[in-house]
């Protein structure tokens, strides 16, 4: 059961797959017919319209058919000559080769791009792949191209068969690989692995896109000045166009006729006119060669028109030199080109001379194949070569884009990257232009040369600690102490003298909301009652030296603790209230002196009452403050 269902999801899939490709090869030859169909439109009116006919509506239809083959490159046979030798008929007008070209591009991109209302993938199936579009409209195509070489081989102008096996394939391939690659957005890679890696990045990267920009503005430049210079010398030679106008038909169908070949090789004049302002000019028989310096040889031209702007045989004059002036243009638009886009790219001297050379190498190669293309023989004899020769023309627009092209894109490198760089003052630029003189009249004076040390390295923003640094030293101490001492506005104590006795140790000081001392105690007001604290040692000993608070709860706490506000005398200087760091292990033990004993009977003393706890003294053992 499921090999049945495989079967039928697979049938209608290669039927699908089937009818698109069917209908490639529709397009194809639906393009080939209609480009025949316009041809023969064209014949069949100017044959309807000449009053002297040839021949019949056959001999019409099948000199449409050589037409169209001759607009696909194919050269043509014209067998009836005066001496009655066929003569070959290849030079193409390339204006009649955009007609069947573009009918094939446009077939093979509309088969990769239908019409998203129109198309049901459903009943029309997927789209096909590139490469079986390609082959298919190509193959449809050549059928009626096959078909028509045949019917134009009984006619006036039969097609060359080894001709027409050439040119007509590898026309309608080139024009349906450009549809192809049109439906599928143009894409510029990726390229076959055989090609290395190198190249591969070569081709694929910025310069080569700059490149292919820059050698296309070239072209169309030279082109365009071609065009300018056949313009300019048909109009030189106005007199003789018109004439061989007149000769060629007499009556308007004719005329007409002869105007509409002109205006289709309007494209070969202007590859002509390109390849005389190169300079190698081009061949106007076998032979002869006309060129911006001079025509040398005979030429033996037909009566046309359009070659009434060869100029005649001999030396070239002022305004012959003048077309040197187009391909030194085209160099110049191929180095502006190239110069923008090395300065948006941010590329240096070497990649934007490399991207000029490849751009003036891809310009030399279009102008080659134009050049090709756009001549050919017109019969035998002096009229066997008619137009530039491809090399010759190609090395000279190779040579004209590098010569012009790369210096050019250098120099509008640079000028581009000076205006883009923010410019200084003037006074900024003339103190720079003045700074390299080697003699001034005025000379300053040398400054000293500074020796530098080993020590001059170290790290300039610590400095030595321990005790022989800078910071310990006594002189920077003193200094710091003064200078905060005048800053404060003598708020400050003096430095203690360096060496000096070690000061008493801190007691505590009075505990807050609690009185300093007992009315009556033999402390006077603002005075400890620690005798340790209330011994001065500028004070004497003796007999009037106060006495020392004895009693339970006065003992001195051993240990550092917060220092007591000491009340000193009027006038004496303040004592300083930052004292250094009291070190317990290096105080002697001392024992503090035993308070006197009274004798019995004897009334307490002055003291006496300062020695008698109160109601809020701390009990025995607690250090006041301590709560």
């Amino acid at each position: 059961m499921t090999q049945v269902t495989e079967r039928s999801l697979l049938l209608p899939t290669a039927r699908a797959r089937s009818s698109v490709l069917a209908t490639c090869l529709l397009r194809g030859a639906i393009a080939a017919g209609l480009g025949l169909g316009v041809l023969a439109v064209v014949v069949i009116v100017l044959w309807i319209s000449s009053p002297y006919p040839d021949s019949g509506p056959g001999g019409a239809l099948r000199t449409a058919a050589s037409l169209w083959l001759l607009a696909h490159g194919t050269p043509l046979v014209r067998p009836e000559t005066l001496t009655g030798a066929p003569a070959p008929v290849g030079l193409v007008p390339l204006l009649l080769v955009a007609l069947p070209a573009w009918l094939a591009h446009r077939a093979a991109r509309d088969a990769l791009m239908p019409d998203d209302e129109a198309y049901d993938e459903v009943d029309a199936g997927p789209l096909p792949s590139g490469p079986a579009v390609f082959g298919a409209v190509t193959c449809g195509y050549l059928a009626v191209a096959a078909a028509v070489v045949l019917y134009a081989d009984a006619g006036p102008l039969p097609a060359d068969l080894l001709g027409a096996a050439l040119h007509v394939p590898l026309t309608v391939a080139l024009a349906t690989a450009a549809g192809v690659w049109t439906a599928h957005g143009r894409p510029v890679g990726p390229l076959p692995d055989v090609v290395p890696a190198r190249v591969r990045a070569a081709l694929l990267g910025a310069p080569a896109h700059a490149a292919v920009r820059a050698a296309g503005a070239a072209t169309a430049v030279l082109l365009g000045g071609g065009a300018l210079l056949a313009g300019a010398g048909l109009a030189w030679h106005i007199g003789v166009a018109e004439d061989a106008f007149l000769r060629l038909a007499e009556d308007w169908s004719g005329r007409f006729a002869v105007l509409l070949l002109a205006v289709a090789l309007v494209p070969n004049a202007a590859v002509w006119g390109a390849s005389y302002g190169l300079g190698p000019g081009f061949a106007v028989g076998t032979g002869a060669t006309a060129g911006p310096l001079g025509a040398a040889g005979t030429a033996t031209l037909p009566h046309f028109p359009l070659l009434a702007a060869v100029p005649p045989a001999g030396h070239g004059s002022w305004w012959t030199w003048a077309a040197g002036g187009v391909p030194l243009l085209a160099g110049l638009v191929l180095a502006r080109f190239t110069a923008r886009a090395a300065v948006s790219e941010g590329w240096g001297r070497r990649a934007t001379a490399r991207a000029a050379l490849l751009g003036a190498a891809l310009c030399g190669c279009a102008l080659a194949v134009l050049a090709a293309v756009a001549g050919g023989p017109l019969g035998t004899g002096s009229l066997a070569a008619l137009g530039p020769v491809w090399w010759r023309t190609g090395g000279a627009a190779l040579g004209w884009a590098a010569a012009v092209g790369m210096p050019g894109a250098l120099v509008l490198r640079a000028w581009r990257m000076r205006r883009a760089a923010p410019r200084r003052p003037v006074r900024a630029r003339l103190a720079a232009a003045l700074a390299w003189r080697p003699a001034r009249r005025n000379r300053g004076v040398a400054a000293p040369v500074v020796e530098r040390g080993p020590a001059d390295d170290g790290a300039y923003d610590f400095l030595p600690l321990g005790e022989t640094g800078l910071w310990h030293e006594e002189g920077a101490r003193e200094a710091r102490w003064a200078a905060l001492k005048e800053a404060s506005g003598g708020l400050m104590a003096d430095i203690p003298p360096t060496g000096s006795a070690p000061l008493a140790p801190p007691v505590p000081g009075p505990v807050p909301g609690r009185p300093e001392s007992m009315p009556g105690a033999g402390a006077g007001p603002g005075e400890s009652a620690d005798p340790a604290v209330r011994a001065d040692p500028a004070t004497p000993a003796g007999p009037g030296a106060p006495e020392a608070a004895s009693g339970p709860g006065w003992e001195v706490a051993p240990g550092p603790g917060p220092q007591a506000h000491l009340s000193q005398p009027q006038g004496s200087p303040p004592r300083p209230t930052h004292e250094p760091a009291f070190d317990p292990a290096a105080q002697p033990d001392e024992e503090p002196p035993a308070a006197p004993t009274t004798e019995p009977g004897t009334g307490p003393g002055p003291d006496a009452h300062a020695a008698r706890p109160g109601p809020d003294a701390p009990a025995p053992g607690a250090r006041p403050g301590a709560d």
